[in-house]
C-alpha cells in the first residue's frame, strides 16, 4: 500500500538556507501516535511533534536514523529518498511517521507519512516502504516508485 506522503511548508526555506542539509545531516523517522495533529504550516520543529512520540517494546525514543539517503532530479520531479526503515517487535499505538533534521539546530521537520488510521500494533516487525502511485494528468495512466518524497516542480 503505498502511503501519503507531505512536506511540512518551512523545509524550504530551510533547506535553501543551509539550516538543513540532507545528504550530511542525520535525518531520523520517528513514529507518531493519534494524538498528534499535523500543521504543515505552522509546526516547524521537532518539539511540536515529540509530546506525542510512541513509546514501547521495539521502539527508541527519536527514531531510526535514514540510511542512504539521496536526492535526485528527473523529468521535473525533485526526489528524497532512503532506505525501508523497520521496527522489530514493536508494541505502539502508531498514526503517523514525522521525518525531521536532527544534526540542525531545533530539529527542523522535513515532512510526515500518513499511515491512513492508528495500527494497534503488539509485538509485530513495522516497516515504512518509501514508495509511492501516482496518475500521470494527461495520459492517467498509474506509474509507480520509490522514494519518500518527490515534488513536481512543472
Amino acid at each position: 500500500m503505498a502511503l501519503n506522503t507531505y512536506f511540512y511548508g518551512s523545509v524550504f526555506a530551510k533547506a535553501f538556507s543551509g539550516q538543513i542539509n540532507v545528504p550530511t545531516d542525520t535525518i531520523k523517522i520517528a513514529l507518531v501516535g493519534p494524538g498528534y495533529t499535523p500543521n504543515r504550516n505552522t509546526q516547524g520543529a521537532w518539539s511540536t511533534v515529540s509530546p506525542n512520540e510512541v513509546s514501547g517494546t521495539g521502539y527508541t525514543a527519536g527514531g531510526q536514523a535514514l540510511a542512504n539517503k539521496a536526492l535526485s532530479y528527473a523529468s521535473y520531479k525533485m526526489k528524497m529518498d532512503a532506505d525501508d526503515v523497520t521496527w522489530t517487535g514493536l508494541t505502539a499505538n502508531v498514526r503517523w511517521a514525522v521525518v525531521y533534521d536532527d544534526t540542525a539546530t531545533g530539529k527542523p521537520l522535513i515532512g510526515y507519512v500518513d499511515l491512513g488510521e492508528t495500527l494497534s500494533l503488539s509485538n509485530e516487525d513495522f516497516t515504512i516502504q518509501f514508495s509511492f502511485f501516482e496518475s500521470d494528468p494527461d495520459s492517467g495512466a498509474i506509474t509507480s516508485g520509490s522514494g519518500l518524497f518527490e515534488i513536481e516542480v512543472s
